[in-house]
């Protein structure tokens, strides 16, 4: 029997397909559009009648309702290109959306009947099913601040594919007629997988890219310095925080066009929403709360208070049960109940530079892990009353953004002054692999299935120049008891290099000088101040300067006023008292 293309999604398609095809061909006031919908229905008709079945009701639907799905999604992107009603129009643009997303479900669980494991595989809080083991079309993708790009692992072998480039780096990047994207931050993807969405914080921009071709679809320009944005649940809208301001930009993902605001509490950090939809979290970076927002009337049904002021990062259970947000400047995190009243249910001392959370869900339990930025290690929470911690898992330098592969087994990383990933594995805690990749990576999200189908790496890029940086460690000088410690990366910027240097262990809010000097003993020969900075609540800080730092470390033509090579000091405010020195063992910057 020759099936139906009919489409409850689509009240203007409901006849079979033959008639739909005769009604088309007649004459109208658009030839092109009928033809269009008769070569889709055609298209359709013939996938469909070509569908594998073996007799299995779950297969079978699947095979059959997946090349429906996608007649009806051919015919609503036809009607956007010369349809006029509003109505209609968005009633397109959500059946694109929606019957994507059905059409990923499906052939998911067609994969999983294949593989015998349809009884076993885990649904989302949202009814959607959860990503089965690591493939080769999983990505883990990083915002590379510096090198304005965004790097495209394969964690099925922990391999770098190639960057995005979204920018130019510094100095190129601060020209009048520079039209990239600068300080690429943020990341955030779409419940179908298919879409990359990326937040500049200084382009005030929010990039998306296709993830099966790693193409940039279009650019949307918001308010000042956004830092992170996430798609609905549903896959309708894009919210992305505004946090230079006062304001969470909702965005039409189809349309690209901003189209409300949602007012908060100052310099909102970051968004997400508990996996049902019904709730948005957003915590604040200049403001101690977390604001609760209605995702369907876009209001903020509640404000929690946070135990410092700057948080940047959160994750929501996917039972639905519970969030959990970092305070960076403090260095705590705590855990809120996903549910009204939103009461706070713990507060854990987590350690200086506290950044990002991932919660995992594997054979083990539950658990949280935790970047931990000046004690360059990631730690793990078990999430139950007592919020144990279970391991610390000491990284490269440090850890930023954080994220969990769909089973569970695998943890990515993002080391910010080591311009690499690196993986731990969840069953042993240990890291398993590290992976150069762009400079300073911020944010860092694992993507299931983001490359359906071929290799993925067109349009990707080789890191070139960008590879080029030097990473160094500062310690006390000898005979100094101290816990004060420094990681610090040297980042190539062409002509000029960024150096980072992320300090902890010295004085709250207190003003401290990076220096460069020419001996690292006292007086310490020719003094030039790099940056000065004040630390935060938890004694700890991240300081940037610019300039021709590798020549001037690692000149070959010594001369007395141009030595051969300098060092790194750090001082309280201006006085010659060392804090930290750079190490006898670092190796000289190249």
């Amino acid at each position: 029997m020759k099936p139906l293309a009919t489409c409850a999604a689509i009240a203007c398609f409901l006849c079979p397909a033959s008639e739909q095809a005769e009604a088309a061909s007649a004459p109208g006031p658009d030839s092109a559009f009928a033809q269009a919908l008769v070569q889709s229905m055609e298209k359709m008709d013939s996938d469909m009648m070509s569908a594998p079945m073996n007799g299995d009701p779950d297969h079978d639907m699947s095979a059959m309702m997946i090349p429906h799905h996608q007649g009806a999604i051919d015919m609503a992107k036809a009607f956007l290109l010369r349809g006029r009603d509003p109505a209609l129009r968005r009633l397109a643009q959500e059946i694109i959306v929606t019957q994507a997303q059905e059409i990923d479900v499906m052939k998911r669980r067609l994969a999983a009947l294949e593989n015998g494991a349809a009884s076993t595989t885990p649904l989302t809080a949202g009814g959607k099913t959860a990503p089965g083991k690591i493939s080769i079309g999983d990505r883990v993708y990083t915002g590379d601040q510096t090198s304005n790009t965004i790097s495209v692992i394969d964690p099925s072998s922990n391999k770098l594919l190639g960057v995005i480039r979204l920018g130019d780096p510094v100095p190129g990047a601060l020209s009048p007629l520079y039209t990239g994207q600068l300080l690429v931050h943020g990341l955030g993807f779409s419940p179908d997988h298919r879409t990359l969405v990326a937040v500049s914080i200084g382009s005030n921009s929010v990039t998306f890219i296709d993830t099966a071709t790693n193409k940039v679809k279009g650019v949307v320009y918001i308010g000042r310095s956004p830092h992170e944005a996430f798609f609905t649940p549903n896959g309708k809208e894009v919210w992305a925080v505004v946090r230079g301001e006062d304001y969470v930009s909702v965005i039409d993902p189809i349309t690209m066009k901003e189209t409300r605001r949602i007012q908060t509490a100052n310099g909102p950090g970051m968004v997400l929403f508990r996996p049902d939809g019904r709730y948005a979290f957003v915590p604040s970076s200049f403001t101690p709360e977390v604001n609760i927002v209605d995702a369907h009337t876009y209001k903020v049904v509640a404000r929690t208070p946070q135990a410092s002021p700057f948080s940047p990062n959160l994750a929501a259970s996917r039972d639905g049960t519970e969030v959990w947000f970092t305070l960076k400047d403090s260095g705590k995190t705590q855990v809120m109940s996903a549910e009204p009243p939103f009461k706070i249910l713990a507060t854990l001392d987590t350690g200086p530079l506290t950044n990002h959370v991932a919660l995992v869900e594997n054979a083990a339990g539950k658990f949280a892990y935790i970047s931990i930025g000046a004690e360059n290690v990631v730690k793990v929470f078990r999430r139950d009353e007592k919020h144990e911690l279970v391991a610390t898992i000491p990284t490269g330098d440090l850890p930023h953004g954080i994220w969990g592969s769909g089973d569970g087994s695998k943890v990515y990383v993002g080391l910010e002054n080591e311009d690499a990933v690196s993986a731990i594995d969840t069953s042993t805690n240990t890291i398993i692999a590290t992976i150069p990749i762009g400079q300073q990576p911020q944010a860092l999200v694992y993507v299931p299935n983001a490359v359906p189908d071929g290799e993925g790496s067109a349009d990707l890029t080789p890191l070139g120049d960008i590879g080029k940086a030097e990473h160094l460690k500062l310690a006390p000088p000898p005979g100094k008891d101290s816990s004060a410690r420094a990681t610090v990366s040297v980042n190539s910027l062409g002509a000029l290099d960024l150096l980072q240097a992320a300090v902890s262990g010295l004085k709250p809010t207190s003003s401290y000088t990076l220096w460069l000097v020419s001996s690292r003993t006292a007086p310490f020969g020719n003094k030039a101040a790099l940056v000065t900075f004040k630390t935060n609540l938890a004694g700890a800080q991240v300081a940037q300067a610019i300039g021709p730092l590798r020549q001037v470390l690692t000149r070959a033509d010594a001369s007395p006023s141009q030595p051969d090579k300098r060092f790194l000091l750090l001082t309280q405010g201006d006085s010659d008292t060392p804090e930290l020195i750079q190490n006898d063992n670092a190796r000289a910057i190249k």
